[in-house]
C-alpha cells in the first residue's frame, strides 16, 4: 500500500510560517489606526488559505467521501489534522492536508515526491460535499497519482500561493518559511509592514501609496492579478461560462466601462476590507450614479436611463450564472448589459 509521510522540511516550513505570522503579520497593528478596515481578516480574502488547526470547513465536516469510476476519495479530519486519501480498491495514497485554498469552498495543494499537486477533488460549500475540482471535469485519471491531483508547474504554484497568502513568493520563488495564510494588509498595500513599525514610534514620514485614487482601468488590472485581468483571460483563450468568475475581465467587456471613470471601478461597488454585500438593492445607488436622469455625463456622453425600473438593477443587468460542473457555484456576471431572453453567454 502506497503511503506518503510529510517531510520534516515541510513541517519545519509550516512551523516557521506559523511563527512568522505571529511576529510580522498581525493586522491589529494596522487596525489600531485604520478602524474601518479592521474587519478585513474575516473576509474571504483574509481567509483565502487555511492551515492545520484553523480549517473550520474541514473541522465541521470531519468525514467526506466521493466516488468516480474505480477511484474513491476520502477526507478525514481528527485532532486538527486532515488527511486526503484516494483508493482504486486495491491500493491507496494518503497525504496530509496543509494548504487549503479558498474560503468556504476549498481546493488543496500537496507536495509529493518533490512536486506540487492540486487536488482532483474539492469541497463545495454549496453542496456540503466533495466534487471534481472546477476545471478538471474532463480529466480521467488512470493511476493513483493522477487521481490524487494535477501536477502544477512552477508558475501555477507561485500564482496559487501568491493569490491566497501573503509573503509566500519572493523573486519568483516559493518562500514557505515566511508564508502568512490569507491576504494581510501588506499583500495589497506595499510598504505596510514598515509603515506599521514606524508608526509605532510616531514616525509617519513614509506611508504606503494609496490605491483609492488610481484609475478604474488600473484598479481592474490590480485586482485582476488574482481575479484575472482582461489581458490574462484573452491571452489564455479562456472562453465560455467558466470565465464568469473573472470579474475584472467581465467588467471590462461592459459597454459602460471607460477606464477613467471612478463610478465603474472595482472599489466603486466593493470594499475589499469587508464581506461581500449580498443585498442587491444596496448596489442601486452605484448604478444610478451614472444612469439617473440628473447624473453627470461620462466622457462619451450621457448614460442611458433604464425605462423599466430604478431598483434591483443588478438582478437584470448582471445575471447570476452557475459555473459548469454542477457544483452549486454561482457568480454575478460583471459584463453589465441589457440581457435578452435566450441569448447565448457573451464572451
Amino acid at each position: 500500500m502506497l503511503r506518503f509521510a510529510v517531510s520534516l522540511v515541510l513541517l519545519a516550513a509550516w512551523a516557521a510560517a506559523t511563527a512568522q505570522t505571529a511576529i510580522n503579520y498581525d493586522n491589529t497593528s494596522c487596525s489600531g489606526c485604520h478602524i474601518s478596515q479592521a474587519s478585513q481578516p474575516d473576509t474571504p480574502m483574509g481567509s483565502a488559505m487555511e492551515l492545520p488547526g484553523a480549517n473550520l470547513v474541514l473541522e465541521a465536516h470531519p468525514s467526506l467521501r466521493f466516488h468516480m469510476g474505480v477511484f474513491t476519495w476520502t477526507v478525514v479530519t481528527h485532532d486538527n489534522r486532515s488527511t486526503y486519501t484516494v483508493s482504486d480498491g486495491t491500493n491507496s495514497l494518503s497525504l496530509p492536508i496543509y494548504y487549503a485554498f479558498g474560503a468556504g469552498t476549498q481546493t488543496w495543494v500537496f507536495e509529493y515526491q518533490g512536486a506540487f499537486y492540486e487536488s482532483l477533488v474539492s469541497y463545495y460549500a454549496g453542496k456540503h460535499a466533495l466534487g471534481i475540482t472546477t476545471g478538471d471535469e474532463q480529466l480521467r485519471p488512470q493511476t493513483l497519482v493522477q487521481a490524487m491531483g494535477r501536477r502544477l508547474s512552477t508558475m501555477d504554484v507561485n500564482s496559487c500561493f501568491a493569490c491566497h497568502s501573503t509573503n509566500s513568493v519572493s523573486h519568483h520563488k516559493l518562500t514557505l518559511d515566511t508564508l502568512h495564510p490569507g491576504l494581510s494588509c501588506s499583500h495589497c498595500h506595499q510598504g505596510a509592514l514598515q509603515h506599521a513599525q514606524e508608526a509605532a514610534v510616531d514616525n509617519f514620514s513614509q506611508q504606503p501609496p494609496s490605491l483609492k485614487y488610481i484609475s478604474a482601468a488600473s484598479m481592474a488590472s490590480f485586482c485582476g492579478q488574482c481575479h484575472r485581468s482582461f489581458s490574462t483571460v484573452v491571452r489564455n483563450g479562456w472562453l465560455g461560462k467558466m470565465d464568469v468568475r473573472f470579474q475584472p475581465y467581465r467588467m471590462e467587456l461592459s459597454q459602460c466601462f471607460i477606464g477613467t471613470d471612478p463610478r465603474i471601478s472595482c472599489i466603486a461597488c466593493h470594499d475589499p476590507h469587508k464581506n461581500l454585500d449580498r443585498r442587491l438593492v444596496d448596489y442601486d445607488s452605484k448604478c444610478l450614479a451614472c444612469h439617473a436622469p440628473d447624473a453627470k455625463p461620462t466622457i462619451v456622453g450621457k448614460a442611458r436611463v433604464c425605462p423599466v425600473a430604478k431598483s434591483h438593477c443588478v438582478s437584470c443587468h448582471m445575471p447570476r450564472i452557475e459555473l459548469p460542473g454542477n457544483h452549486g457555484l454561482y457568480f454575478r456576471d460583471h459584463d453589465i448589459r441589457v440581457v435578452k431572453t435566450g441569448e447565448p453567454y457573451p464572451d
